[in-house]
């Protein structure tokens, strides 16, 4: 049933008029409450009680996604402040996590309640949706909201400290510190037409990660340790970034953050099921080199791999040579793809784009390049960093480093050995 038929068997069923009803029903359904929530709230609210009354006080770990309201008791662990777009409309919402003895549980608040990281809060006619897969609380017009004078203890962290190697994407109100490692202006295509936005990567001690900031601060600057509270994390390419609202807040640190410069080293299998990373090593054999590789041609528009003068986005174009490698990288524990630039391409290969070319009109054929590639890397280890992104083609790891294993297979498992041992 769409919002007009139901606002009108509820205005019917009420005896109120439908306008109000509607009204009413259609502000809900913007802030996501979801249909059925709706209807029980405004029957509450218009002093029917076929709804069943007050909801079920529930702990936090018995809610579940087939709930439609509950009432609950908990403390906020984090909470930061957004602006979105719904419905044409500007909406500040206030995120985080809520929790109890019991377990934790995302909220999103469409009023401001005036939450902050460590209030005890009972929450009266919450809203439940599913959200990937779990229960997520919604707070609005319609929730009936106390701050409790004692506080509730929980077996969590309040605050929402974190470092870089443990965010994930879907965090809400965390407070970071790291060293701005790259920093640059881009100009996108906004909501509101174009926009400037930085855009980079951040390091500390754990972890390196891309960020975004949508409001420039003149603060982000590369090599400053900063601090950054009210960020949010959204996946970019596979992997958790950094994302600052207008809300955020940017103050430079007076201690030097520490940065590693090594990579954590993964096994393949282990990378691959996290799904991503932006900072990893792998170490195993090339078993392959695959098509597409050696003296390639990209669209001078877009940048893309042209097969047959022919590009996906723009069609019919005069390709630009390029060198680039994919390969295949086998550990045992997992497969994965290495793809490999222009400049570690070159290294490799032992010469230029030039240098391709004439190699490719002697023999009348570019996959003789491809070819002497294969000849230098099939069968032997090699220690890869880079960017690892994994979707349903599969495992790709972007290369930012490349270097042959000097130690062999049977040193480096007596390193291991007697590194447990002590």
């Amino acid at each position: 049933m769409s919002v007009e038929e139901r606002a009108e068997a509820l205005a019917s069923d009420l005896g109120i008029d439908k306008e109000e009803v509607k009204q009413d029903l259609e502000n809900l359904v913007s802030y996501s409450v979801p249909m059925d929530e709706a209807v029980d709230s405004l029957r509450r609210k218009y002093g029917d009680g076929s709804a069943g009354g007050e909801p079920e006080s529930k702990s936090i770990g018995e809610i579940t996604t087939a709930d439609s309201t509950v009432t609950v008791t908990g403390r906020v662990l984090t909470a930061g402040k957004r602006s979105i777009r719904y419905q044409g409309n500007e909406q500040v919402i206030t995120e985080g996590v809520l929790a109890d003895s019991s377990g934790t549980i995302d909220y999103t608040a469409w009023e401001d309640f005036g939450l902050s990281p460590g209030d005890t809060i009972t929450a009266g006619n919450a809203g439940v949706r599913e959200w990937d897969g779990h229960p997520e609380l919604n707070l609005g017009e319609s929730t009936t909201l106390v701050f409790e004078d004692e506080s509730l203890d929980v077996p969590h962290e309040i605050g929402g400290e974190a470092d870089l190697a443990s965010v994930e994407p879907g965090d809400r109100g965390l407070a970071v510190e790291a060293r701005v490692l790259e920093v640059e202006t881009r100009t996108i295509d906004g909501r509101d037409g174009e926009a400037e936005i930085l855009s980079g990567v951040l390091a500390d001690e754990s972890a390196r990660l891309p960020f975004t900031d949508w409001e420039p601060r003149d603060e982000i600057e590369a090599g400053v340790d900063l601090r950054f509270e009210n960020v949010y994390i959204r996946e970019f390419r596979g992997v958790p970034s950094v994302n600052c609202s207008e809300f955020t807040t940017v103050t430079e640190l007076d201690r030097a953050i520490e940065v590693s410069d090594s990579a954590p080293r993964k096994a393949i299998g282990e990378a691959v099921e996290s799904c991503g990373a932006f900072d990893v090593e792998v170490v195993g054999t090339i078993v392959a080199v695959r098509d597409g590789s050696g003296l390639i041609q990209r669209c001078p528009e877009c940048g893309r791999v042209v097969q047959k003068g022919q590009c996906r986005s723009h069609g019919q174009v005069e390709g630009e040579d390029d060198l680039r490698v994919k390969a295949i990288l086998d550990d045992g524990t997992g497969t994965v793809t290495a793809i490999l630039g222009t400049d570690l391409t070159r290294e490799i290969y032992g010469g230029d784009i030039d240098d391709a070319r004439e190699q490719a009109r002697d023999a009348m054929d570019q996959e003789v390049v491809a070819d002497s590639i294969r000849e230098r890397l099939v069968g032997r280890e090699y220690s890869i960093r880079g960017s690892l992104s994994v979707d349903e083609y599969g495992a790709n790891l972007n290369a930012s480093e490349f270097g042959e294993v000097a130690e062999s297979p049977a040193e480096r498992a007596r390193t291991l050995l007697a590194e447990v041992a002590e």
